[in-house]
């Protein structure tokens, strides 16, 4: 029975990725989940007590694998530069994903305090390690460089997602261009 359980909310998570990634959170309703899983609307309120439970534990699920692909990256990279474009070049590489998808449409919405913490926390050890990386490039806020080399690595993930007329790669290149120039300028 556990397994059944366990199996309905992969499921229901799994909707919920592919609701989020197609039409942003709004898209993210009950009904849809009842829908894409055949389940009743009923049950679904048995697994999740409301969209901001979905939220979170999606958050919980997918952001640690995210952000694991991007730490592993940064960690094969040899010199301080290495890891600054490994950074951005392994989130951009993640847009295809749904699970990327997902997650940026998730932190770009409305958000419960809790999910919300969620998000930062999991932030949080990647920022960590791109603020140790600007520092040993010899930044001297390398807190703050690495909030607004996240934000240029935002700008493209919205780019890439918009379907820019650019081709993803180029987008990733200038991107890639802007961080290095930027903390290195």
């Amino acid at each position: 029975m556990a397994e059944h359980r366990s199996m309905q909310r992969g499921a229901l998570l799994d909707a919920a990725r592919s609701l989020l990634s197609e039409g942003g959170t709004e898209a993210l309703t009950f009904p849809a989940l009842a829908e894409r899983t055949g389940l009743a609307r009923s049950s679904v309120y048995e697994y999740f007590r409301s969209r901001a439970a979905v939220v979170e534990e999606l958050c919980e699920v997918d952001f640690p694998v995210w952000a694991a692909e991007v730490e592993s990256a940064m960690e094969a990279a040899p010199t301080p530069e290495g890891k600054v474009e490994a950074y951005v070049r392994s989130q951009l590489a993640l847009v295809g994903d749904q699970r990327h998808r997902a997650v940026v449409a998730i932190s770009s919405s409305e958000l419960d305090a809790g999910a919300r913490e969620k998000i930062r926390a999991a932030h949080g050890g990647l920022v960590a390690m791109i603020v140790e990386a600007l520092g040993a490039l010899g930044h001297e806020q390398p807190r703050m460089a690495a909030m607004l080399l996240q934000g240029v690595v935002d700008a493209a993930v919205r780019r890439i997602e918009l379907g820019a007329a650019e081709d993803p790669s180029a987008i990733t290149d200038a991107a890639v261009g802007m961080a290095l120039r930027g903390v290195c300028g």
